[in-house]
């Protein structure tokens, strides 16, 4: 490895999902690598179609070490990554499919559902990127997680079948405690049918008195989670902390990517399916497919262009 420690940008949006995405591969760098991470919000700087072509960086730009790596993650990231493209050292890497030519950048990491071959300077990964780390031990105490999405590009949203099969749930496990927490894309009416099932042995959430580490405290205390399909997201951080997860049933809509990257982590035993309880609740013996994949992009990162030899 190179002597001195690697100092990472982070380009951001500050989107909730993008912002976890980067951060997740940020972390797996810092313990990795030792890099020193430098958050860079890309509204900050107003950066010209013609300068991005040009790869003129901004003169807005904070004083910050030399960059060995910057990455961006977003759509209106992109114009910045670009400008910064020539800044002495840098090797320039983009998360998620670019609206440029990925020939532009100097790596690209982007889900397997977005149909792109992988090659020497393209690492495709199953699902998408996160900030959760696998748990060293699931517990075996009877808590359950259920995560609510809403309606979607990808899924046919049906506020009554996610509500039924939550009630079911409850129902069929008597001796669970569940938690629940919708999100912001929630409608309205499920949310309010979802606080009525609070109880003894049921908590339900409000996602706006949540906070940015909830989710990861929360997977932590849990012995099995559910997950509406509409969230790639979501299903990857729940999937990821290894506590076995599954998925609340509806309909694919035809010809979605993210529904057929969530198909290839159920082909994979990655998150089971609505009939498959079993494998959730039951506690079943066996080893389930690993997930980790910010960890791995991480090390691919570090093999490409950090390591001896790399440059």
């Amino acid at each position: 490895m190179q002597t001195d420690a690697p100092v990472v940008w982070l380009l951001t949006d500050t989107k909730p999902g993008h912002r976890n995405q980067l951060k997740g591969i940020g972390n797996r760098l810092r313990v990795r690598a030792g890099a020193a991470l430098h958050w860079v919000d890309a509204g900050e700087h107003r950066v010209s179609l013609w300068h991005a072509l040009l790869g003129i960086a901004p003169a807005s730009m904070p004083s910050l070490p030399s960059p060995t790596l910057i990455i961006a993650a977003g759509t209106s990231t992109h114009r910045l990554l670009l400008a910064l493209r020539r800044t002495a050292r840098a090797k320039t890497v983009v998360l998620m499919k670019p609206a440029f030519p990925m020939k532009w950048a100097d790596a690209v990491i982007l889900p397997e559902h977005d149909g792109v071959n992988p090659d020497k300077r393209i690492l495709t990964t199953q699902g998408v990127l996160n900030s959760i780390t696998p748990l060293a031990r699931i517990t075996e105490k009877p808590e359950a997680l259920v995560l609510i999405g809403g309606p979607s590009p990808h899924f046919e949203w049906d506020d009554d079948a996610v509500f039924d099969q939550i009630s079911q749930l409850i129902a069929d496990y008597p001796s669970w405690r569940w938690t629940i927490s919708s999100s912001r894309r929630t409608p309205k009416a499920l949310a309010e049918r979802l606080e009525e099932l609070d109880s003894i042995r049921v908590s339900v959430v409000d996602p706006k008195r949540t906070h940015e580490d909830w989710l990861a405290h929360q997977l932590s205390a849990s012995g099995a989670a559910w997950v509406t399909p509409d969230s790639m997201s979501m299903v990857c951080e729940a999937a990821t902390s290894g506590v076995p997860t599954g998925l609340i049933q509806l309909p694919p809509k035809a010809g979605s990517r993210v529904a057929r990257g969530i198909e290839l982590l159920e082909e994979r035993g990655q998150v089971a399916r609505w009939s498959d309880h079993a494998n959730v609740m039951d506690r079943s013996p066996g080893e389930r497919p690993r997930l980790w994949e910010a960890d791995r992009a991480a090390q691919w990162l570090i093999h490409l262009f950090l390591s001896r030899g790399s440059r």
